[in-house]
């Protein structure tokens, strides 16, 4: 898909087969020169649609504005969690 486009190309590797997406990976990372790829982990779709997101929301400040609220709201989820565990331990 990369090579037939100038469109950014976000690559998202699988687990599948006897290599559990590790080939899928290598693969995908492994681009020749002029034919770059963004590649996330193993199973890494929701990664993909927020990298998909973030590099939308460079024109478009609407979406800017909504990609920084779910960044906010994940760093507090990891902070409760982080608390939780804290006050466990």
């Amino acid at each position: 898909m990369a090579a037939h486009t100038t469109h950014p190309v976000i690559g998202v590797p699988i687990v599948a087969g006897s290599l559990q997406g590790m080939d899928a990976l290598l693969s995908t990372a492994m681009m020749p020169p002029g034919i770059p790829v963004a590649t996330v982990a193993i199973g890494g779709a929701e990664n993909a649609g927020l990298l998909a997101a973030q590099i939308i929301a460079l024109g478009d400040p609407a979406l800017a504005k909504a990609v920084a609220a779910e960044r906010e709201a994940r760093l507090q989820k990891v902070l409760e969690a982080d608390a939780e565990v804290r006050e466990k331990w």
